[in-house]
C-alpha cells in the first residue's frame, strides 16, 4: 500500500476491527424485517402488468370482503387525502397509485391491508382492475418522435416525452480545436439499464398513533430526514411529530434513497386502521419497480494532435429516465455530474449535450455507486480514449500517461468548470503496470494471439486499464440540493463526565463500518480509545438534521462534521484545563496520546510533567469548577459541515481476461487496482469497499442487464435472470494505495465508496475487446455477445460487436 502507513498516523487511525461486526456475525442484526409491533399488520402492492394502460375502474369489492383484509387503499383512496401524487427529489411528481394510468410494468395500482402478509397476497389476486392498453415506449430513442405516445399527460401542457436539456463546455472553442486535430475519433457507447439489487429489499414499518397526532416510521432509508420532510409534505402531519428510524439496512447503494409508494400506502394504511402496518417487497417487486440505474445512449468524439496529444471531446447523450422523474435535476445533479467526462486528461477543450427522457419503465436516476453520473462519464472516456490508441496504433498505456494531468496542475479546473483539489494521476497508472508487469503481459499476449492464429484454439488475453477522476462528497449547499434541501450534514458530539462520548450522525450506513470509522475520527481527535465511542445515526428523534448517505458522502460530509465538531470540544477542553491548570490557555500544548483510557491530554508549555488528562477534563468540566467566560460546562458541541468543494478521490485499474474462443467466455484473471481515496482511515474497511465495488464492475460489464421486450415486459425480475458476480467470476484481487490528501477536508479524506465501481467497468471492458480484437461493444460482454463477434475469425479491426 503506497503511503498508506503515513496516511494512517494517530492514535484513532488504522485497520481496526469494525465494531458492527460482532452483532451482524452473530445474527443480531436488526432489520426492517425483523421488526414487530403489538397488532401489527401487513401491506401488499397489487402491481400493473402494462408498461402503458389507461384505467377505466378498479373493483376492490371481493378484496375487502376477505375476512383478513382491514382495508384496500387505491388511487382514489389517496385522491381524496390528497395524496395520489408525491413529490420526487428532482422537483418532478410521481404517483403514488395509479388514478389516471400506469406508465410502466410493476407500477403501484391498489394495497391491501391485512391481519398477515399471505392474506395481504392472497386478496390481491381479488381485486378486479379494467385497463385499455396503450402503445408503451421502451426505447429512449424513439421517445422523442412526433408519433411516440405522451407519457406524462398528467402534466400540463405536455405533449412530448422530453424531460430537461443541460449542456456544459464551451462550445465554440471545442469546435476550434476538433477543426485543426489531425485525428479524431467517434464512438457510439450505451451504458445499460443496471440495478443495485441489494441484499435487503425495500421495506418499511409505519405506526400512527392517532391519540398523539405522532407517526413513527422504521423504513429502509438511506436519507432518514429527507424521508420525514417529503412524509410532512404529503401526509400533513407536522415534522416534528413525524420519527424515522433506520435499523440496520442491508445493503443501499442508492436504491434506499428515494421514497417508494409502499412506504406511504404503509402510512395511510396504518392511519386508517390505527394499527402498524408493515410492508416489505419480494425481490422480483424490488427488481422490476425501484429505483435503476445508468441507461445512456453516448455519442462521444475525442480530437487530437498528430503526437496523441488529447486537444478536445465532444458528447452528445440521451438519458431514460423512466415514467418519473425520480433523481435528476437538470441543472445540478445528476446530470451535472456527467460533467466530468473530461476525465484524468489534460483537454483543453470540451462540451456535453445531455437531454432527458420520459420512457415506459420504472423511475430512475438512481445514486447507484455511481455518484450521480460520474460512472457513465467515466466509461465513456476511458472508452474514447482506446478507441483512440486503437485508431492511431499507440499502445493505451503510452497513451494515457501522455496525457494526464501532472500534480503541479492542481488545483485544476477542467474544461467544463469542475475544481479537482488534488491528485498524482502519473504514480498510480505507474504503480498499477508495475504490479501488473505490463511487458511482460504484453508479450503473452502477442504469443497467445500468434497460437491462435495458427490453431485455431485459445485462450486470447486481453489486457484493459482505466484511469477515472471522482467527484464524491455531494454538498456544496450553494451548489446542490434535494427539493430545497441543502446538501450539508450535520454532527453532535458529547464527552460524558468519565471520558466515554457519544457522536450523533446525519448520515445512514449501509454496511460502511460507519461505527468504526466516524469512532475513529473522533479517536483521533481526541485521543479516546475507540470503544469508548458511541455513534448514533438513522434516527431523526436522536440525530441532528442532514441529506444522508449516497454518492460517498459519508467521509467527505459527515466524517468533516465529526472532526470539526471534535474539533470544537477538544478547544472547550482547553479553557477548562487552563483554569485546572492555572495558565492562560495559550501557554498549553495537546497531545493527542496512544488511544488510551484517559484520552489525550494538555500540557503546560515548559513545564515537563504538568499536565492533566481528557477524561479529567471532562469530570471537572461537569462538576463545580469556576469556568472562564464562554464555557458553560460539560464537553460537547455540534456542527453543521457545508463542503467548500467536491472532493476528487481517483485512481488507475488494469485488468487482464482470458478468452475462451470456442464460447466466447471471459475469465477475469487478474485485476489490479490502485486507489486514492486521500487520507485511509481505515484501511481495511476501504479495501472492503473496493473489492465489493470491484465485483460490481465485473457484473456490469459481463453480465447485468435490466431488459425489457417492445411490450415494455420486464424480463430482468429475478435472480434467474439479472445476473450477479460471486466468487467464482472474481479474481484475487490485486490492490495499492496512494494517497494524496485532499486540501480542503478537515482530515483530508476524500471518500471511496463508489470509486471501484466508477473505474472497473471500462477496465474489463476495455480487456476483453483488446483480446478479441474489437473496436467497440456495449456492455454486458456475456458468453453469446463476445462469442458471436469472434464467428468472423480471424478477427479484423472493422469487426464491431451492436
Amino acid at each position: 500500500m503506497t503511503g498508506t502507513l503515513d496516511a494512517c498516523a494517530g492514535p484513532g487511525f488504522g485497520p481496526v476491527p469494525r465494531k458492527e461486526d460482532g452483532r451482524f456475525v452473530r445474527g443480531r442484526g436488526r432489520f426492517v424485517d425483523d421488526i414487530a409491533l403489538p397488532g401489527m399488520l401487513h401491506g401488499a402492492v397489487l402491481r400493473s402488468p402494462y408498461a402503458h394502460a389507461r384505467i377505466r375502474s378498479v373493483d376492490v369489492t371481493a378484496a375487502e370482503s376477505h375476512p383478513k383484509v382491514r382495508a384496500v387503499i387505491t388511487g382514489e383512496t389517496l385522491a381524496a387525502r390528497g395524496m395520489a401524487w408525491m413529490p420526487t427529489f428532482s422537483h418532478d411528481v410521481a404517483a403514488v397509485l395509479a388514478t389516471d394510468k400506469v406508465r410502466y410494468q410493476g407500477q403501484e395500482v391498489a394495497f391491501v391491508v391485512a391481519e398477515d402478509r399471505y392474506a395481504a397476497r392472497d386478496a390481491l389476486a381479488l381485486i378486479d382492475v379494467d385497463y385499455e392498453p396503450l402503445p408503451p415506449v421502451v426505447d429512449a430513442r424513439l421517445a422523442l418522435a412526433l408519433d411516440a405516445p405522451v407519457i406524462r399527460d398528467d402534466l400540463a401542457d405536455r405533449t412530448d416525452n422530453h424531460v430537461f436539456d443541460w449542456e456544459t463546455g464551451d462550445p465554440d472553442a471545442t469546435a476550434a480545436l476538433f477543426a485543426r486535430a489531425a485525428h479524431v475519433s467517434e464512438c457510439d457507447l450505451v451504458y445499460p439499464r443496471v440495478h443495485p439489487a441489494p441484499l435487503e429489499t425495500c421495506g418499511t414499518v409505519a405506526d400512527f398513533d392517532r391519540i398523539s397526532g405522532k407517526l413513527t416510521v422504521h423504513a429502509t432509508a438511506q436519507a432518514p430526514h429527507a424521508h420525514r420532510m417529503l412524509y410532512a409534505r404529503i401526509a400533513g402531519i407536522p415534522e416534528h411529530h413525524i420519527r424515522i428510524i433506520a435499523p440496520d439496512i442491508g445493503g443501499g447503494f442508492g436504491n434506499k434513497v428515494g421514497m417508494y409508494p409502499g412506504y406511504l400506502c404503509a402510512v395511510v394504511g396504518s392511519i386508517m386502521t390505527g394499527a402498524p402496518v408493515k410492508w416489505v417487497e419480494d425481490r422480483s417487486e424490488n427488481l422490476m419497480s425501484t429505483s435503476f440505474a445508468r441507461d445512456f445512449h453516448m455519442h462521444g468524439e475525442i480530437a487530437a494532435d498528430a503526437d496523441g496529444h488529447i486537444l478536445a471531446l465532444r458528447v452528445s447523450v440521451l438519458a431514460d429516465h423512466g415514467a418519473f422523474n425520480a433523481t435528476a435535476q437538470p441543472s445540478k445533479f445528476p446530470a451535472g455530474f456527467f460533467g466530468v467526462f473530461t476525465g484524468s486528461y489534460d483537454i483543453a477543450a470540451a462540451h456535453c449535450r445531455v437531454t432527458g427522457v420520459y420512457t415506459n419503465k420504472a423511475p430512475g436516476g438512481v445514486a447507484y455507486a455511481c455518484s450521480f453520473r460520474v460512472t457513465e462519464a467515466v466509461y465513456l472516456v476511458e472508452r474514447l480514449v482506446d478507441v483512440l490508441a486503437r485508431d492511431t496504433g499507440r499502445d493505451p498505456a503510452e497513451l494515457r500517461m501522455a496525457n494526464l494531468l501532472t500534480p503541479d496542475r492542481f488545483p485544476f479546473r477542467s474544461a467544463t468548470g469542475w475544481e479537482y483539489d488534488s491528485g498524482d494521476y502519473p504514480r498510480a497508472l505507474r504503480t498499477a503496470l508495475d504490479m501488473v508487469d505490463y511487458s511482460a503481459v504484453r508479450a503473452e499476449q502477442k504469443e497467445r494471439r500468434t497460437e491462435f492464429e495458427r490453431t485455431g484454439r485459445g485462450p486470447l488475453t486481453g489486457i484493459g486499464m482505466s484511469v477515472f477522476t471522482e467527484a464524491v462528497g455531494a454538498g456544496p449547499r450553494r451548489l446542490m440540493d434535494i427539493m430545497g434541501l441543502g446538501m450539508a450534514d450535520g454532527a453532535e458530539l458529547r464527552v460524558h463526565p468519565t471520558g466515554s462520548a457519544v457522536l450523533r450522525l446525519s448520515c445512514m450506513s449501509q454496511g460502511q463500518g460507519h461505527e468504526t470509522t466516524f469512532a475513529q475520527i473522533v479517536s483521533h481527535e481526541l485521543g479516546l480509545p475507540v470503544d469508548a465511542v458511541e455513534v448514533i445515526q438513522g434516527d431523526t428523534d436522536n440525530t441532528p438534521f442532514g441529506l444522508g448517505t449516497y454518492g460517498s458522502r459519508s467521509t467527505p460530509v459527515s466524517g468533516a462534521a465529526a472532526s470539526v465538531a471534535a474539533g470544537k470540544v477538544r478547544e472547550q477542553a482547553r479553557q477548562v484545563a487552563s483554569v485546572l491548570l492555572e495558565v492562560a490557555a495559550d501557554d498549553l500544548s495537546w497531545d493527542v496520546g496512544t488511544g488510551g483510557a484517559e484520552g489525550g491530554s494538555f500540557s503546560v508549555n515548559g513545564v515537563p510533567g504538568v499536565s492533566v488528562s481528557l477524561r479529567e477534563i471532562a469530570m471537572a468540566a461537569h462538576g463545580g469548577l469556576d469556568l472562564p467566560d464562554g464555557i458553560e460546562g460539560q464537553l460537547a458541541a455540534s456542527t453543521v459541515y457545508n463542503p467548500p468543494n467536491l472532493t476528487f478521490p481517483f485512481g488507475a485499474y488494469v485488468c487482464v481476461v482470458d478468452v475462451d474462443p470456442g464460447t466466447g467466455e471471459v475469465d477475469v484473471r487478474r485485476f489490479v487496482a490502485v486507489d486514492d481515496c486521500g487520507v485511509r482511515i481505515n484501511p481495511m474497511i476501504v479495501e472492503g469497499q473496493i473489492h465489493g465495488g470491484l465485483a460490481d464492475g465485473i457484473g456490469m460489464a459481463l453480465m447485468e442487464l435490466v431488459a425489457f421486450d417492445d411490450g415494455g415486459n420486464h424480463l430482468s425480475a429475478s435472480f434467474m435472470d439479472y445476473l450477479l458476480p460471486t466468487a467464482m467470476e472474481c479474481p484475487p484481487w490485486e490492490l495499492a494505495a496512494t494517497v494524496t490528501p485532499s486540501p480542503h477536508h478537515p482530515l483530508g479524506a476524500k471518500g471511496v465508496g463508489e470509486s471501484a465501481t466508477v473505474g472497473s467497468p471500462p477496465a474489463v471492458v476495455n480487456a476483453v475487446l483488446d483480446a478479441i480484437g474489437v473496436r467497440h461493444a456495449d456492455m454486458p460482454l456475456t458468453p453469446a455477445h463476445v462469442w458471436r463477434a469472434l464467428q468472423g475469425r480471424p478477427i479484423r479491426p472493422d469487426i464491431a460487436i451492436r
